[in-house]
């Protein structure tokens, strides 16, 4: 049975968020609120959790899984960035955009695009999720909550709670997100001197990057 966190959406407590990064710890899978909709999210460097995250969303290993980042600096870690491409992130984050960039070393391989050697990231614009991000010390793998055969995502904890309570180690509930999908831009065309292209126009704004 899922354990349900309600957390202040300005002055979350810490107390139930460090309770929160415990379940990561030990494998488990959250439902955490962002700055487009609820994601699920898991530890980096767990493989079963990856793996299961995945089942739950009907992935195979094709599909972009997204690491969510603090900030910038800790972005650069995971992901090859030239200056060009630096000063398109620097002005949409932190948003509810998710940038597919070339995947450094420090991704392990199995988490990258197989063909592609592509990762997806994102800064997000949300206390909750940010305090969370800083007491787990990294950044953690997520996905967007959208339910098999739907197309929208979830936007209601409670709804999650009675879909998912079997699933997911937790629900973290901070209100109601904004019932949309990040906007993904896939930069890696810029590596080479093309354009970015928009894969999915969701709740960031292209037009603030320009595109």
């Amino acid at each position: 049975m899922a354990q349900f966190f309600d957390v202040h959406p300005d002055n979350p407590q810490v107390r139930l968020l460090k309770q929160a990064v415990a379940l990561l710890a030990g494998g488990g899978i959250l439902a955490v609120p962002t700055d487009s909709s609820y994601a699920l999210a898991c530890h980096l460097d767990d493989k079963a959790a990856a793996d299961r995250l995945r089942q739950i969303r009907g992935f195979d290993d094709k599909h972009h899984l997204t690491l969510l980042c603090r900030d910038l600096s800790e972005l650069a870690n995971y992901a090859r960035v030239d200056n060009r491409q630096y000063r398109m992130l620097k002005a949409a984050t932190p948003g509810p955009y998710t940038f597919i960039l070339e995947a450094t070393r420090e991704v392990p391989r199995r988490l990258s695009h197989p063909q592609r050697k592509t990762i997806g990231l994102r800064v997000p614009d949300h206390k909750v999720l940010q305090e969370l991000l800083a007491l787990h010390g990294g950044p953690l793998l997520a996905t967007t909550l959208i339910a098999p055969g739907q197309s929208e995502p979830l936007n209601d904890a409670q709804e999650i709670r009675e879909r998912y309570e079997r699933q997911v180690a937790a629900v973290v509930d901070a209100g109601a997100c904004p019932s949309q999908p990040s906007t993904v831009v896939d930069m890696t065309p810029m590596g080479t001197g093309g354009d970015a292209v928009v894969v999915r126009e969701g709740r960031g704004d292209v037009a603030a990057l320009g595109l």
